[in-house]
């Protein structure tokens, strides 16, 4: 059985934020070739960053991520820089930031179809139940991996099976995340 892993990284934070831990990629290929009991899984990441000098700190730890991800754990980075949008509210101009990756992980899901058997989507977006009910009508494989806190309905129910990834009970968790816990005791002023 062939699996391709398409990780919805926006989505996928808040769980991380509810657990309290970043994902170790390295670890998660590795419950989902024992999971499913395969030795053939490519992962492909979907994320979109902050443009330069749109933020007070150095998103250089970001692309020292993604090469890892890359270079160290074969895993296809596809990212883009959030679009900035200039809204005018009541109260005043304001910067909305965009990075939705919902097409491109649509498009490679389906361009890549003949190379998988079983596509494993990181994703609790409704917006998803349109591509996992192509790809069963076409006889693929369809598991949802989210949170609770963060998936819909219908695509929990939509496919041919729903994971929680915070009652995994393998260790998936990496680092902790550290700003959330110094942000939540006032240790960082911004």
């Amino acid at each position: 059985m062939k699996i391709h892993v398409f990780i919805d990284a926006s989505n996928l934070w808040a769980a991380q934020k509810v657990k309290g831990y970043f994902f170790d990629y390295e670890k998660l290929k590795k419950y989902v070739k024992d999971k499913f009991k395969t030795t053939s899984v490519e992962i492909s990441y979907y994320t979109a960053y902050p443009a330069d000098r749109t933020r007070e700190y150095s998103l250089e730890g970001r692309h020292r991520f993604y090469t890892f991800l890359k270079k160290g754990l074969g895993i296809n980075v596809v990212k883009k820089k959030l679009k900035r949008i200039r809204t005018v509210t009541e109260e005043g101009e304001t910067i909305e930031e965009k990075g939705n990756m919902d097409v491109e992980i649509t498009i490679d899901a389906l361009h890549n179809m003949k190379k998988y058997d079983t596509a494993i989507l990181f994703t609790g977006d409704s917006d998803f139940l349109a591509l996992a009910s192509y790809l069963m009508g076409r006889g693929k494989q369809v598991y949802i991996f989210s949170s609770r806190n963060n998936v819909s309905e219908e695509l929990r129910t939509g496919s041919n099976g729903y994971t929680d990834v915070l009652d995994i009970e393998t260790d998936i968790w990496g680092k902790e995340i550290e700003y959330r816990k110094k942000r939540l005791k006032g240790e960082i002023n911004h």
